[in-house]
């Protein structure tokens, strides 16, 4: 990346709305980034790949708003290189693909501002893709046209070639088409394209949002109509629509269309987040917890340096582990010397967690809560044995009673602790009260008293989440729930991430079966 004494200007193609379609290169960009500049097409989610102190301007429009103007967008990104910061044009497909991208680049160029070009996926392609509509085959397509729907209305005449545009035998793919449908489809009729050719409009294309019609030229207008139909949208004109019905995939995922709220930590959300979107959710995340660092570390420190007098070392989450082995090597010492320590792990994620510090766990529950632990260790002799549990700074108590109580030496070492996070709830409030949220997800007890807080109290909370399903990770963080008199619609029998992801699943599956069956 450029140094920080002169700016730069990245010209970062978004991609059509899936967050995974970003290039490797974009989030590259997007994580060096002082200046982001996003507009309506580049999915707001991509944002999570931009520092927290990067400035975000959203230059975008909605509705029959006006984009602001180009000069006016090409001035900030001049001012804001010229300032000396790295600056990412995140724009939604490719920049160079009907997005001005290269009236930015002439701007950057003519002002001696040095610039870069990350091509990305443009909706053309991607868009009937994850309609089940390939743009090209073998036996029906050996073309592609790629043609604008929205004219520069300043040119004195169309420079479409309707004629050739109408006896192609290929694929036509119109971009911004929309507000000129029935436009398109009167030209190509009347230049010779048969009224009977198949025609399908995608609507938000690979985001769970996607809305797709098919039709032919002869009443695609009409039922694009009665759907509804707004951009942004890609129109694909030609026969590679009639493999729709046998192709389509995405559309046909477990939780296509679903919207999932993620309540647990920044850092903890990716693994949800994947798994959520690899079953066709969109995974939104609302952090309630942040993860913050013990205020005195000097406890830790002192069972670091005593290490080899623990008979057991007990973790009771990811976090734990994560935040005792980090202050373990910072400390000088590596896994060698847990040797001879007998280690337990709360869950199999837990385990996973240990295992990247070239450890494995002795023990791991088949019941992955504080109860699961007491239960198995219940057959130890755990008389007079010191035992070390690295954890969060408040959490539940039994663990370490109980322990006692078999006569045990427990130490509890308190090695990261957890508060509300201050950043902005509207935008998950808005989303909740607008019914655009389907499930909202809890992984701890925590995680459910900082959304209650965090959403206005006990009785502002009610109304927010009366139309959505609640799962809970399992039966501790159910309970808690419970106490603020809230339904909990899902829970899995393991209490871990994939199984409750599976179980968001089950959920759904289940209701459609008894749609089916009513």
């Amino acid at each position: 990346m450029v140094g920080r004494n002169k700016g730069k200007v990245y010209l970062v193609g978004a991609g059509p709305g899936d967050p995974g379609l970003l290039t490797l290169r974009g989030k590259e960009c997007l994580e060096q980034a002082d200046v982001v500049l996003y507009d309506y097409l580049a999915n707001p989610a991509l944002l999570v790949h931009a520092r927290d102190h990067a400035e975000r301007l959203y230059i975008g429009r909605r509705g029959t708003r006006k984009y602001p103007e180009q000069e006016a967008i090409n001035r900030v990104l001049i001012e804001r290189a010229q300032a000396g910061n790295v600056v990412v044009r995140l724009k939604g497909g490719d920049p160079f693909v009907f997005g001005r991208g290269g009236e930015e680049a002439e701007a950057l160029a003519s002002a001696g501002i040095e610039f870069e070009v990350v091509p990305g996926v443009t909706a053309a392609v991607a868009a009937p893709a994850y309609a089940g509509i390939p743009v090209t085959h073998r036996t029906l397509a050996s073309t592609l046209t790629i043609v604008t729907g929205h004219e520069d209305p300043d040119k004195p005449a169309t420079l479409l070639e309707w004629p050739r545009l109408a006896t192609s035998h290929g694929t036509l793919v119109f971009l911004m088409g929309m507000k000129q449908l029935s436009s398109i489809v009167h030209n190509l009729v009347a230049e010779g394209r048969a009224d009977s050719t198949p025609v399908a409009i995608i609507r938000w294309g690979t985001r769970v949002s996607q809305q797709t019609v098919v039709g032919t030229l002869a009443d695609i207008v009409e039922k694009a109509a009665a759907a509804k139909l707004e951009p942004p949208t890609v129109i694909v004109v030609g026969d590679v629509v009639r493999l729709r019905p046998q192709l389509s995939w995405f559309e046909q995922k477990p939780l296509f269309g679903k919207r999932v709220l993620m309540t647990r930590a920044k850092e903890q959300a990716g693994e949800m987040a994947v798994r959520l979107l690899s079953v066709g959710a969109e995974a939104i995340e609302a952090p309630t917890i942040a993860i913050l660092p013990p205020v005195d570390w000097n406890p830790v420190d002192r069972a670091i340096a005593e290490i080899g007098t623990y008979a057991w070392i007990i973790f009771t989450s990811v976090n734990g582990v994560d935040r005792f082995m980090t202050r373990l090597f910072a400390q000088g010492f590596d896994s060698r010397c847990l040797a001879g320590r007998r280690l337990c792990c709360i869950g199999p994620r837990t385990a996973m967690e240990l295992e990247k510090f070239g450890v494995r766990a002795d023990v791991v529950p088949a019941d992955y809560q504080a109860e699961g632990v007491l239960e198995t260790l219940k057959q130890q002799d755990l008389g007079n044995l010191r035992i070390l549990i690295p954890r969060a700074e408040v959490a539940r108590e039994i663990l370490p009673e109980e322990l006692r109580a078999q006569g045990a030496h427990v130490d509890v070492v308190p090695v990261y602790r957890t508060r509300a996070p201050q950043h902005e709830v509207a935008e998950w409030r808005h989303r909740l009260l607008d019914h655009r949220i389907d499930v909202v997800t809890f992984t701890s007890s925590s995680t459910v008293h900082n959304f209650v807080a965090m959403a206005g109290g006990a009785e502002a909370v009610h109304p927010l989440v009366q139309s959505v399903a609640i799962a809970c990770i399992g039966p501790i963080t159910a309970k808690t729930v419970d106490e603020y008199g809230l339904t909990v619609s899902i829970m899995p029998r393991e209490n871990t991430i994939p199984a409750l992801v599976d179980a968001i699943v089950h959920h759904y599956e289940k209701q459609e079966r008894v749609v089916a069956e009513a």
